[in-house]
């Protein structure tokens, strides 16, 4: 491979202060049920970034396949991955697009236990030309219900505090109604990876600046498929993080997590061979063809060009109209069937291997490669078994909550089932009722007629009515 590499950019992340919500964390009384209902928050509150890890990662971003290209593998954030470590189902109803109509006062005050009173100025203001609650109210409303041991209420400020603070951060020290819009929609994974990729591409063109994402969420995602080794105490402080992430190699990299859903993989929508994602300050489109060695499957050969379509708008610039048809896609939602997948097999084809060596060459890596490159990888392992007793119960904690989540899902099909079946079958009795009394009216219709036709002289006048000739056609 040509050591050729490209110039680093400068790139920076929003970093929130965390310390009040992690002082408002240690009130939640119940962390298993607050994690029921509103995923896993606060493991995300407590997770440690390390320094300058993400800054480097992103000079690895392709903005021609939407993904990190490594010098002979790729890593794809992805809708499933991310799913995972928030622990919140992705909806296959319309994600968040900006162009829903804003919630009423009333709506808002209900979801946080508040009342409509409340939520007037200078508490709900507007900040940049942004509706939003002030962070400083919200805190204070969620230590009120905490002391007063009020826990939905508390627990549903403290939620929409962690989104517009942590989980979709904009301005600081307020809440804008694009978080409060996502909170209610309760469907935040689409937009958390769009606002990922969007601000990353957006940086990237812009060659460097300010990437404003959850953070600590690409963080959590990129380090589970980085190995123990990179974080060991013989390589922190004394090598940068390119000196470690460069001579990686693909048989290095932990490709699946074993609590990560590989089914039902959300694979293109709508007219896009690949997946719209719609962010708060626009959309781009990411490419889960890319991402089947994290789904646990091979990767046969090089992707189709069709299916690495890089659509890129922001709001402000939307000429073409490109967002409503991202919306629009989004209503013909296609998962990878088990063709595509083929068997749960982890190995990547020498074609596509070499495709991204090409990709890689002709892209220029940012820093200098330690290694031989070549396109026969061995296969790749398995997902890593837990090696504590606390990851083992980790583990088998979070199946057991997929496995509650997938029968509540079972039975709200269940029930939605059932009241389908039986406005069916209503219809069919109306239906059935319908043609009954059709018939009783036909029935005394007949009778009528005979009835008439009794009548001396009617029926021949009838026939002649009929039969004979009309006087308008009478010589």
């Amino acid at each position: 491979m040509d050591s050729k590499t490209r110039s680093i950019k400068k790139y920076t992340f929003k970093k929130p202060d965390l310390t009040r919500l992690r002082e408002l964390a240690s009130h939640v009384t119940y962390p298993r049920d607050f994690r029921e209902h509103h995923g896993r928050l606060l493991d995300l509150l407590k997770v440690k970034v390390e320094d300058r890890i993400l800054e480097t990662l992103v000079q690895f971003y392709d903005p021609i396949c939407h993904c990190f290209t490594f010098p002979d593998y790729q890593l794809v954030p992805t809708l499933e991955e991310y799913s995972f470590w928030i622990g919140l189902p992705v909806s296959e109803g319309r994600p968040f697009d900006s162009l829903e109509p804003s919630p009423k006062t009333a709506t808002i005050a209900e979801a946080l236990h508040l009342k409509p009173s409340d939520l007037v100025h200078p508490h709900f203001t507007i900040k940049n030309n942004l509706q939003g609650l002030t962070a400083k109210f919200l805190y204070q409303k969620a230590s009120d219900f905490a002391k007063a041991k009020k826990t939905n209420a508390f627990e549903s400020v403290f939620t929409l505090l962690i989104y517009g603070l942590f989980l979709f951060p904009n301005m600081d020290n307020f809440v804008d109604l694009n978080a409060i819009k996502i909170f209610l929609a309760k469907n935040p994974v689409p937009t958390l990876l769009a606002n990922t990729y969007h601000s990353i591409h957006h940086r990237n063109i812009q060659e460097g600046g300010l990437i404003v994402c959850c953070a600590r969420l690409l963080y959590r995602w990129y380090a589970s498929h980085l190995p123990k080794s990179v974080f060991s105490k013989e390589n922190t402080g004394k090598t940068s993080w390119s000196e470690r992430i460069m001579p990686l190699t693909p048989a290095d990299i932990v490709w699946v997590h074993g609590g990560t859903n590989t089914e039902g993989i959300i694979g293109s929508c709508g007219e896009f061979e690949n997946v719209p994602l719609i962010g708060t300050c626009g959309g781009i489109t990411y490419n889960p063809t890319l991402a089947m060695l994290q789904y646990g499957y091979p990767m046969k050969g090089r992707p189709d060009s069709l299916s690495l379509s890089n659509e890129f708008y922001l709001n402000k610039n939307d000429h073409t109209s490109l967002r409503m048809r991202f919306v629009q896609a989004w209503h013909s939602i296609r998962k990878f069937d088990g063709i595509q997948l083929g068997r749960k097999q982890s190995f990547a084809h020498e074609s596509y291997t070499q495709w991204v060596i090409d990709r890689a060459t002709t892209f220029g890596m940012p820093y200098t490669l330690p290694r031989f490159l070549s396109s026969t990888v061995p296969e790749i392992p398995l997902p890593l078994l837990p090696q504590t007793k606390e990851e083992y119960q980790e583990r088998l904690a979070e199946a057991e909550r997929e496995i509650h989540r997938w029968k509540r899902e079972y039975q709200k099909k269940d029930q939605d089932y059932e009241i389908i079946m039986g406005l069916l079958e209503q219809e069919a009795y109306d239906s059935q009722q319908k043609d009954v009394i059709i018939a009783k009216l036909n029935e005394r219709i007949k009778e009528k007629d005979a009835a008439l036709d009794r009548i001396p002289g009617r029926k021949k006048r009838r026939m002649d009515l009929f039969d004979g000739p009309h006087s308008d056609f009478e010589d």
